[in-house]
C-alpha cells in the first residue's frame, strides 16, 4: 500500500493550513490520487481518520467530484470536451477517432496503462474549441489527427508541452501539486492566448474602463 507513515505526514501539514481541518479534504483526496493513482478504500479510511469524519462522509465527496478516480487512471488522463460548441466543432469526432485509435471505451485505460480515455463537461476554453485536456493542461484548437498525433506522444514517451500551459507531467505527479506541493511549473508556458484576451485587447486600444455605481449612504446611516 502506497500510504505510507510519510503520506500521514504530508496530510497533516495540508490539514494545518485550514482553520477547520475538513476544509483539507480535497487537496488530501489529491494526495491519495498521487500515491496510489486513484482513490481507494484505504485513502478514503485514511482521510476519515485525520478529520474525524465518517468513510460515508468521505465516499461521498469522492463520488460527487468527477475529478476523483475509483479506478486506476492511466499515466496520462486525455479528457475530450464533448460539451456542445466543442462537440459540433469537431469533439465527437476526436472522441470517436480515438477511442478507435486507442482501443478502449469512455472511462477505461489502455493495455500499457498510458492513457485513460474519458469525454469531458465543458473546459471553459470554448475560444479554443475542440479542445482536449491531458493532466488538466489544455490542447487547443485540436482535429482527429493532431489529437492521435498527441496520445502516440504520450505513449512513445516523447516529452509535450500544452499550449497554454507548461509540458505535460504524469497524472500522480500532477495530483501532487493539486495536493498543494507545487512542482516549479507554474510560470513555465503561456497562460492565455489573444483569443481569450481579445476583448481586453479591444478595450485598452478604445480606452474602455469598467462602469462603477454611486455609492448611496444606507438609510440607516444617513439616519445616525
Amino acid at each position: 500500500m502506497a500510504l505510507t507513515e510519510s503520506t500521514r505526514e504530508e496530510m497533516r501539514a495540508i490539514i494545518a493550513r485550514y482553520p477547520k481541518p475538513r476544509s483539507a479534504l480535497l487537496p488530501m483526496l489529491h494526495l491519495v490520487q498521487a500515491e496510489e493513482g486513484h482513490v481507494t478504500p484505504e485513502g478514503v479510511a485514511l482521510c476519515a481518520e485525520l478529520l474525524d469524519l465518517t468513510t460515508a462522509e468521505v465516499a461521498a465527496v469522492v463520488t460527487f467530484y468527477s475529478m476523483y478516480k475509483r479506478r486506476p487512471v492511466g499515466d496520462y488522463h486525455v479528457g475530450v470536451c464533448t460539451n456542445t460548441l466543442c462537440a459540433v466543432l469537431g469533439g465527437d469526432a476526436i472522441f470517436a477517432a480515438l477511442k478507435e485509435h486507442l482501443d478502449v471505451g469512455n472511462d477505461e485505460t489502455t493495455a500499457d496503462g498510458t492513457i485513460t480515455l474519458e469525454h469531458v463537461e465543458c473546459n471553459a476554453a470554448c475560444d479554443y474549441a475542440p479542445v482536449l485536456m491531458v493532466n488538466w493542461e489544455f490542447f487547443d484548437n485540436q482535429t482527429v489527427e493532431s489529437a492521435k498525433e498527441l496520445v502516440d506522444r504520450l505513449r512513445a514517451g516523447q516529452e509535450v508541452t500544452s499550449t497554454r500551459g507548461p509540458r505535460v507531467r504524469t497524472f500522480r505527479e500532477v495530483e501532487r501539486v493539486l495536493a498543494g506541493f507545487p512542482d516549479g511549473l507554474a510560470g513555465e508556458g503561456p497562460a492565455a492566448g489573444p483569443a481569450s484576451l481579445a476583448g481586453l485587447s479591444l478595450a485598452r486600444q478604445r480606452g474602455d474602463t469598467a462602469a462603477t455605481a454611486p455609492v448611496d449612504t444606507p438609510p440607516a446611516a444617513k439616519e445616525a
